[in-house]
């Protein structure tokens, strides 16, 4: 692995039961935590990314880079109104 190489990876930390969360990286299949807070989950994910990325180069596999594209769109209720009218 080259020295300067940074990895830049979307993560997503979601509300888990028993009130923990559960973190994953979408470019990363597989790549799935947990932790008891946010800071903890994002902590784990960082290990785990760190840890998959080295398994890949290691193994001299492609690594895939994160080229989504993330957005959110809100639907207003006047929207809502003429689609169920």
């Amino acid at each position: 692995m080259k020295t300067n190489t940074n990895y830049t990876f979307r993560i997503i930390i979601e509300p888990d039961e028993g009130g923990a969360f559960h973190g994953y990286v979408p470019a990363l299949s597989g790549c799935h935590t947990f932790g008891a807070t946010i800071e903890e989950t994002r902590k784990n994910l960082k290990d785990a990314i760190s840890i998959y990325v080295s398994s890949l180069v290691a193994d001299g596999e492609y690594v895939p880079q994160d080229k989504s594209f993330e957005s959110f769109e809100t639907v207003t209720k006047k929207e809502l109104e003429t689609v169920y009218a």
